[in-house]
């Protein structure tokens, strides 16, 4: 029995295109959750993880505006894993903690709900919460142009984030769905389109539990 609603897990590899790629699926109706977005919310100025950050890494990590100073605190996680491993025991579980609150307040509303999780198959926390696995995927050469045109990136960084995540082979082998964004929007849009009916069409074949397994 599927738990209701039921999530696709929607993941790539940075500048893969997740974020188009999940407002497509919002322009769909379905309701989407965003990890990203969960944390730069409980790292912004006056978020609720910035007291855990300062009280672990100092004021350092900080900019000026009170919020999180993105640079500064990759350059730590970069340079040692056990910075990552305490960055990540900050912001999990509040992420997790955000994650359930939105699900339960709009996922029951829409066939299914899109929890983007750019980190999914790296981490494992939630893939036995989700129904199907989604990945957006490009090539290698298009994920570092565009990560190298964000602001404060380039093309090293771009690399250095990239071989932080799973190889991309291994990626689209785990995934149950793949979206290739390499073409021009439209026909993205089209793509998204199609997929989001036959999930429809997929569930409502099924029978779907309500609460949680």
């Amino acid at each position: 029995m599927l738990k209701s609603p039921a999530i696709v897990g929607l993941t790539g590899g940075v500048g893969c295109g997740k974020s188009t790629v999940a407002t497509l699926f919002a322009n769909q109706g379905i309701s989407v959750v965003d990890t990203d977005v969960l944390a730069h919310d409980l790292t912004k100025a006056g978020g609720k993880a910035i007291p855990a950050i300062v009280g672990e890494f100092g004021q350092e990590v900080i900019a000026a505006n009170g919020a999180l100073d993105r640079q500064a605190m990759r350059d730590k996680v970069f340079a040692s894993c056990e910075a990552r491993a305490k960055l990540e025991s900050i912001l999990h579980p509040l992420i997790r903690e955000g994650v359930e609150i939105c699900l339960s307040a709009n996922g029951i509303s829409t066939p299914y709900a899109v929890l983007v999780v750019p980190l999914l198959f790296e981490t494992m926390a939630y893939r036995s919460r989700v129904w199907r696995v989604l990945a957006v995927d490009c090539s290698t050469t298009s994920q570092v142009r565009r990560v190298a045109r964000r602001p404060g990136l380039d093309e090293v960084d771009a690399r250095r984030i990239m071989a932080s995540q799973i190889g991309r082979p291994y990626r689209l082998q785990l995934a149950d769905d793949l979206i290739s964004n390499e073409a021009k929007q439209h026909v993205l849009a089209s793509s998204v389109e199609a997929l989001h009916n036959r999930y429809v069409a997929m569930l409502s074949a099924r029978p779907i539990s309500h609460g949680h397994d």
